[in-house]
């Protein structure tokens, strides 16, 4: 009998691999060039013929974040890396460009390489290189050996980055002076070349709301720096003038929305930059921004945000009167935002006594805020309005009333005088039971095992006339053992 077995071939997931890998390089073997390898996650470029003139760029419009890794060497036609073409790899953490004719970096060429860790650009023909690119990047690797720097101001950075230890490679780094000689960049020197310093005329300035307040910023550095300040999200009217050293800036009407920003003074060359922070402090009167009506959790809460500097002291205050807290009813402060406090009224088992306005005062120096809420925990038993309450709790009533108006000697007093009623009647009580005991013991035991005489006493009113005496009517009483048993 003939047999027959199928024919091997791929199967369904191997199909389906195959087809999602073709599907995955697709993307991006539509902007690799020719002397280039792109895969998903890395794009290589070494072969020199017929070579790249500019960095390899996308043809797609959007950012992609899954390319790490971009190594291009031997590319002679390549001269520059220019905006807006290595920033379309946001995701990229090694960039090599080695053995090429590299002469020129742009100042915004990694501004969105927020990522990048490691550069290495030696071996290229760069004569000058800002710092300017590198500026913001945490850089772990800054390889640029073996490039034909001329000795200039602009190229001081790199010595001093050189010379710092966070600088993990020794490198062949040398530059070219005026009279086309070969110096070592660690022994370069040259003439009014200096990092920048800024110095502010205050660290800590306080200022009252509503006033203004100038601070000053003192700059050197050769050649001299630029100025600028920087003043995220101030809300505050202010201007700056950074002609003139030092530069200065004034800020009018001051916001108790800026209090806690840091304000910074920026001195930049093209050896590199120094910056000088200040925090703004402001002093301002007490805002209860928010309050609400309480809410059950674990504790119930009257919510609350105040806003105060020098911090608020806070009073509560129940139908008017100063609510005296205690450990039963008290204030917590949750969040601390800068000059803002989170918190809340917690009460513990608040019932209908504890029903009615609350009012919250805030205060400092500077003037004091005050806002008022209606509290509704429990509705008056036996109206028919509200919850069903465990008869338990009314038992706390008396205790919680006094929370609101006792001392805690009177708390202890009262909680006292509870225990001692609690185990009065528990003694009636139990005593009662002894003795209904007794009686029924005793009273089951007279009834079926004794035997007693019974007085009955019989009234006659009958006229004997056979054995008729003096006297017409006789009364006797007559006594007869009578068997109870029987």
């Amino acid at each position: 009998m003939l047999s027959w077995r199928r024919r091997p071939g791929p199967g369904l997931a191997r199909l389906w691999g195959l087809c999602c890998l073709v599907l995955g390089c697709w993307r991006g073997a539509l902007g690799c060039p020719e002397s280039c390898r792109c895969s998903s996650w890395r794009i290589w470029c070494a072969e020199p013929a017929p070579g790249i003139a500019s960095f390899p760029v996308p043809q797609w419009s959007t950012e992609d974040d899954n390319v790490t890794e971009i190594y291009i060497a031997n590319q002679r036609k390549l001269e520059s890396i220019n905006d807006n073409e290595v920033g379309f790899y946001v995701g990229l953490r090694n960039l090599t460009v080695v053995d090429s004719g590299l002469r020129f970096v742009s100042h915004q060429a990694f501004e969105k390489n927020v990522n990048l860790q490691y550069i290495n650009l030696s071996r290229n023909k760069l004569s000058s290189l800002s710092k300017k690119p590198f500026s913001h990047l945490g850089l772990s690797d800054l390889i640029l050996g073996d490039n034909p720097f001329k000795c200039s101001c602009e190229i001081m950075w790199i010595k001093k980055f050189q010379e710092t230890k966070f600088y993990t490679e020794t490198q062949d780094l040398y530059c070219i002076d005026d009279n086309n000689k070969r110096t070592a960049l660690l022994d370069m020197k040259i003439p009014n070349c200096d990092l920048p310093s800024a110095n502010l005329s205050n660290y800590n300035i306080t200022v009252v709301e509503g006033k203004s307040v100038t601070l000053y910023c003192d700059t050197t550095g050769g050649p001299p720096p630029n100025v600028s300040w920087v003043l995220t999200n101030l809300v505050s009217n202010h201007e700056s003038d950074t002609s003139k050293n030092p530069a200065s800036l004034t800020i009018k009407n001051v916001s108790s929305m800026d209090s806690g920003l840091w304000i910074s003074c920026v001195a930049e060359n093209i050896v590199g930059e120094d910056q000088a922070s200040a925090e703004l402090t402001v002093l301002f009167a007490p805002n209860i921004t928010f309050i609400e009506s309480p809410t059950p959790d674990h504790h119930w809460c009257i919510p609350f945000t105040v806003k105060g500097n020098p911090k608020p002291t806070l009073q509560w205050f129940y139908e008017g009167a100063i609510l005296n807290e205690s450990e039963y009813i008290c204030t917590k402060i949750h969040v601390i935002n800068q000059s803002e406090y989170h918190g809340c009224l917690q009460l513990d088992n608040p019932t209908h006594l504890n029903n009615g306005a609350y009012t919250l005062l805030a205060k400092n120096e500077y003037g004091e805020d005050e806002k008022r809420v209606d509290a509704h925990f429990m509705s008056v038993p036996g109206d028919g309005s509200g919850p069903i309450v465990d008869p338990d709790v009314y038992g706390m009533i008396p205790y919680l009333f006094c929370l609101q108006k006792c001392t805690p000697k009177s708390h202890l007093k009262m909680r006292l005088a509870q225990v001692y009623v609690v185990v009065g009647i528990a003694a009636l009580v139990c005593t009662g039971l002894v003795i209904m005991l007794v009686i029924l013991k005793f009273g089951r035991h007279s009834k079926f095992g004794m035997k007693e005489q019974v007085m009955v006493t019989v009234n006659s009113d009958v006229h004997n006339n056979s054995t008729a005496s003096d006297n017409n009517r006789l009364g006797f009483v007559l006594f007869h053992k009578i068997p109870l048993d029987g």
